[in-house]
């Protein structure tokens, strides 16, 4: 557990000690800082050895894709266009249709897609509509706008994100892949199966030595390098790496090794969701959008997302223990007191809703429960980032463009209190 004496104090870069309710700027988030050999070479020596394994390893895979890019560019007229970008959340991938669906050519079509853009350290790129043309020679993976016209290389300014567990990217379409190679038995299912394998050992070797995920990976440095729950990432990942381990169903072709990687994966990363539970005054809270790799403390990522205490992140993380058979008692602890957190924090009687001047929390009588996205570490009170990296107690005072632009305020913990009300009387 992340105890708060071992918290900056939600990276503010200045706090002037005045009440809190008088204030409406609180202070200004200072970005989260990246995995380096510096910060590595910092660590108890013990802790050293399989950072320093990581990072190497991250190099040369982000090295090997690059490579593998530049090299097929050699030679072209013209570098092709890159994909366009598509919807997020597994944009042409649905993972939930009758298994015939699976069988068919518009299926197959969707899956030649996928295998044609996984990258070669075996990760996708996000917001591809993967109902779209397979990848042509020279292509990019992942649709980057504005590429340069005369990029010769994959070293370019225009690398981001190849490689993310962001926006469901690389589990979408690892469960699209499983759907696809249980109706292609033999010869056929064999080049999707092959990816999904790859796929699988993409997320085993992109896991920290803590057992935490970082966003992207090869890691591409700042706040991706943290150790991501955004998103439900964490949680996604481990949903999929579960199913590999139990290898029931569409998952019965995994190998009992590579299987045996994934069951161990799985139980370092709830290890890991323990540990970082935060703690202030003695008490279990919740979790952060992000925490930072190494000292596992909650860190900020965007401009205008202060190192904080996440509602739906955590909501997520709360439903994930849940979904453990034969909790531990650490486990139930851990759920029970962010749960109780959860609902001490409630927002009622308000909406944050759209009118003539745009998104604004008013007042609603006998609407809610919401939550804000981030409440303050310390006191546990709603706050709010814009871009210049201020962080205000009052929604309704940030620019238009952020207090429109950004999800402040929702719902999503009421589902984890609806599924904690059945799982503690379960015994």
């Amino acid at each position: 557990m992340i105890r708060i004496a071992r918290i900056a104090l939600f990276a503010a870069a200045a706090m002037t000690p005045v009440a809190y309710a008088a204030v409406e700027v609180i202070g200004h988030m200072t970005p989260a800082e990246p995995l380096t050999d510096a910060r590595i070479a910092a660590l108890p020596g013990a802790e050293r050895a399989g950072w320093t394994a990581y990072l190497a390893r991250s190099r040369a895979l982000m090295a090997a894709d690059k490579a593998t890019l530049a090299a097929e560019r050699q030679g072209l007229a013209e570098i092709p266009p890159p994909p366009p970008s598509g919807k997020s959340g597994g944009s042409g991938m649905p993972a939930n249709l009758a298994a015939a669906f699976y069988a068919t050519p518009e299926a197959r079509r969707v899956a030649d897609n996928i295998v044609s853009f996984q990258t070669p350290a075996g990760g996708w790129g996000k917001n591809v509509d993967r109902d779209g043309p397979v990848r042509v020679k020279g292509q990019h993976y992942v649709p980057i706008e504005h590429l340069p016209a005369n990029a010769r290389t994959g070293d370019d300014e225009a690398w981001s994100y190849v490689g993310t567990i962001d926006n469901n990217a690389t589990t979408s379409e690892l469960r699209f892949l499983a759907r696809v190679q249980a109706m292609a038995p033999g010869a056929a299912g064999e080049g999707y199966r092959a990816a999904f394998l790859k796929g699988v050992r993409y997320l085993l070797d992109a896991q920290f030595p803590n057992g935490g995920w970082p966003q992207i990976y090869p890691l591409q440095g700042g706040y991706h390098d943290a150790l991501t729950f955004n998103d439900d990432a964490l949680s996604s990942v481990v949903t999929v790496l579960a199913d590999v381990a139990r290898r029931r169903d569409e998952y019965a072709f995994v190998p009992e090794a590579l299987a045996a990687q994934a069951k161990a994966a799985c139980n370092r990363a709830i290890a890991l969701i323990l540990r970082t539970q935060v703690v202030v005054n003695g008490k279990r809270t919740i979790w952060g959008q992000q925490h930072d790799a190494l000292t596992l403390a909650p860190a900020g990522a965007r401009n205008f997302e202060p190192a904080a205490l996440s509602s739906d992140e955590s909501a997520d993380l709360l439903l994930l223990l849940m979904r453990q058979a034969d909790p531990s008692p650490s486990v139930d602890a851990a759920v029970r007191d962010g749960i109780a957190w959860l609902e001490a924090h409630a927002v009622h009687g308000v909406a944050f809703e759209k009118g003539p001047d745009g998104r604004k929390l008013v007042d609603r009588p006998g609407a809610g429960p919401i939550w804000s996205r981030y409440y303050d570490i310390r006191t546990g009170k709603p706050i709010f980032g814009d871009r210049d990296r201020s962080i205000h107690t009052d929604v309704n005072e940030l620019s238009a463009e952020r207090r429109n632009g950004y999800s402040w305020y929702n719902a999503g913990p009421a589902k984890a209190l609806a599924a904690y009300a059945k799982w503690a009387g379960r015994k």
